[in-house]
């Protein structure tokens, strides 16, 4: 199947890092998401029923990912990608993406983040 549904610069505020003023004060996250999905029957039918909700996938992301702080990018990812599996059964796979613009490393960089894939078993 190669349909997909993008999410793309979904800003967060959250409370992720191993550092403890990350903890504390937090910093602006971004998360991109793309939910591999068969839209066959969306595309012939123009109903929601037969697709998913974008706007209930972004609340399922943010609530999983504000959900707790994480000391790790990884975790954080896997958390979103867990919840909108279980939340979209007609999702078979999801790809997050999560930039960390602010990373306490120092050095110029553009961008950090972690990009994980997971897909039904």
């Amino acid at each position: 199947m190669s349909d997909t549904i993008f999410i793309k610069g979904l800003l967060i505020h959250a409370r992720h890092g191993l550092l403890e003023h990350e903890a504390e004060v937090g910093q602006r996250f971004v998360i991109d998401l793309e939910l591999c999905i068969d839209l066959a029957e969306s595309s012939r039918t123009d109903k929601l029923a037969d697709t998913v909700s974008y706007s209930d996938v972004v609340a399922s992301a943010i609530a999983a990912f504000k959900g707790r702080n994480y000391y790790l990018l990884e975790r954080a990812a896997g958390a979103v990608a867990e919840a909108i599996l279980s939340a979209f059964e007609r999702i078979s796979t999801v790809k997050v993406t999560v930039h960390k613009p602010h990373a306490p490393i120092p050095a110029i960089f553009d961008d950090v983040g972690v990009i994980i894939t997971r897909s039904r078993s």
